[in-house]
This record gives C-alpha cells, sequence and structure tokens, in this order.
C-alpha cells in the first residue's frame, strides 16, 4: 500500500492528518489546499493532488466545529452515499467522514470528490429527469419512511426515526421542527393553535388518503434540501449535480416542498411540470397542491428556526 503524501503542503488551508489519511491511496501527493466557495456554519477547500500516474485529482473537503458539526457531517455523508448508490452520475462521490486529530473545540470533515460547476439554474429536462429517476429507482432499507441517522437541513435536525406511516412520520418530523422554534423564535398562540389543528386534522385527511381506498406508498429517497444553491452543472461533462443532501425516505412529492418558496428560483412552474411529466402526481391528484403547501409549511419553519425573527414565521 503507497504511503500518504506529507503533511506540509502548499495553499491557504490546512489540512488535517485525518483528512489526508483519508484520501484514496492512489494519491502520490498533495499539491496544495486552498479555501473554497462559501458556507454559512463551515469551512470549506479545494484539495489538489497528484496521482502516481502524474495526473492530477482534486478533491473538496467540509469541516465543521463542535457536536452539531460530528451529526451535519455524518448525515451528510450517509446521505449523499445513498444518492450515490442510486445515481452516481447525480452527485460527486463522497469519499469518508470523521474527526480532525487534535484540535479544540473538536472539528470533524466529509471529504468528496471535487466537481467545478456553474452556477446557473441547471437545465430543466435534464434535472428534472435525473431527479424523477432517483426517486423513481431508490428503495427504502425498511420499508418505512425515515433515514438510519439524523440529518439536518443547514443545522436544524431532522426527526428521522423510521415510521411504516407517511401520515404519522410527517407529524412527527413537523412536530420537532415546531418544537425547536419555538426555542428559538418563543411561544406564539395562534401558530400553536394552527399547529395543532394541523397535526389533529389536516395531515391524517391530506397525508393520510395516500394510503386509503386501496392506494399505497412507496417511500423514496429525496434529497431533502433541493433548490439552486445546492446544485450546479458540471463544466467538464455538462452533467447536473447535487450536492448538500439532507436526505431521508419520503413521499417523493416532499421534495417539491421547497420549490414553493418565494425565495426559491425553482418556483418557475417550468420546474415542477417538468418533474411531473416524468413521475405523475399521486393520487387523490386534486389534492396535489394542498399537499405541497403542507410539504412547504416543513421547509418554511426551518428557516424560520435559522434565520430568527425572520418574515418567513409570520407568513
Amino acid at each position: 500500500m503507497p504511503e500518504k503524501p506529507e503533511v506540509m503542503i502548499g495553499g491557504n488551508f490546512t489540512l488535517d492528518e485525518c483528512i489526508i489519511e483519508a484520501l484514496p491511496n492512489n494519491i502520490s501527493r498533495v499539491v496544495r489546499a486552498d479555501s473554497y466557495g462559501t458556507s454559512a456554519w463551515n469551512r470549506t477547500a479545494r484539495i489538489i493532488t497528484e496521482l502516481a500516474n502524474g495526473n492530477e485529482k482534486r478533491f473538496f473537503v467540509k469541516c465543521h466545529e463542535g457536536e452539531r458539526g460530528k451529526v451535519m457531517v455524518h448525515g451528510e455523508y450517509e446521505a449523499e452515499v445513498e444518492i450515490h448508490k442510486v445515481m452516481p452520475g447525480f452527485i460527486p462521490a463522497p469519499l469518508a467522514w470523521g474527526q480532525c486529530r487534535a484540535t479544540s473545540p473538536p472539528k470533524f470533515f466529509i471529504l468528496k470528490d471535487f466537481c467545478d460547476m456553474t452556477s446557473h439554474l441547471p437545465e430543466p429536462v435534464q434535472f428534472c429527469e435525473k431527479l424523477a429517476r432517483l426517486h423513481a429507482m431508490s428503495r427504502s432499507p425498511t420499508g418505512k419512511f425515515g433515514f438510519h441517522v439524523p440529518t439536518m437541513q443547514g443545522f436544524v435536525a431532522q426527526t428521522m426515526d423510521w415510521d411504516s406511516s407517511w401520515a404519522s412520520f410527517f407529524s412527527k418530523m413537523l412536530a420537532g421542527l415546531v418544537e425547536h422554534d419555538l426555542t428559538v423564535n418563543g411561544r406564539w398562540t395562534e401558530y400553536e393553535d394552527a399547529v395543532t389543528r394541523t397535526q389533529a386534522i389536516v395531515i391524517p385527511r391530506l397525508l393520510g388518503a395516500l394510503e386509503t381506498k386501496g392506494r399505497t406508498l412507496v417511500p423514496k429517497l429525496i434529497h431533502g434540501n433541493l433548490w439552486e444553491e445546492n446544485c450546479g452543472t458540471s463544466l467538464e461533462t455538462g452533467e447536473v449535480q447535487v450536492f448538500d443532501a439532507c436526505s431521508f425516505y419520503a413521499h417523493s412529492e416532499m421534495e417539491l416542498g421547497m420549490w414553493r418558496s418565494e425565495r426559491v428560483r425553482f418556483r418557475s412552474k417550468t420546474y415542477m411540470r417538468q418533474y411531473l411529466r416524468n413521475v405523475g402526481i399521486s393520487e387523490p391528484a386534486d389534492e396535489f397542491d394542498d399537499r405541497n403547501r403542507l410539504y412547504a409549511v416543513n421547509y418554511n419553519i426551518n428557516r424560520s428556526i435559522q434565520q430568527a425573527a425572520s418574515y418567513t414565521r409570520e407568513k
């Protein structure tokens, strides 16, 4: 087995030894590591290496601090491993996650293949066809809704306990978000009353209908945080790529809830129509818009938590 490269390398980003040890064994040396891109809660870098044959190979690393950082990188790694299993051409390959050595506070990393991407909106036909294939080809390992580790949308942990009922799973996930929101933004009687009615009446009626009258709902792997900031087009291949996943097995229409947000450019009907051309609408089809509105609430509450006192909460 080849020896790992020396720790002393060029660039403005200091690579922890554990990150270097996580690089593939066919790397002969690390050339440099430089800060790359922007992120709200972490530090990111591009690593340039040299293979044994002299060719260049690039990687991407993201580092988070503390216990929350550990949950974030572990969840992101596991989510992207699942997507890569189903659609390897849809996401840069996740390679490793782990804890850095000798840092205080503790620091955790996720290592991936690097993909140089455009920042433009993806071409709708290719993007929606690939997303539809991810949903169609994926299968829950338990046959239930949920995920095997917690995942985080932004810095907010999602309730991921396995559940055979989509209505039950969604209700528990929503309850976890609301509890977090009340802690961050304070009590609000009208809001809490609306949540209680939603859980007691709306969710059982609207989501329960997906699994009554002979209907069945198969859990599908979703990205979980899919908007224009978490996808791009490879400059090398022209293929649409996604990243920063916080996946779980869900009703596939859950993926579209974020697209209802006013701040998301996927709100354009072009993307919704193109996606639905590939997969169709779950029955009862005439309740699709009501379900989409309900799923959007999940993402709006998450944004309210991450941007305390924002207008999102009132809307």
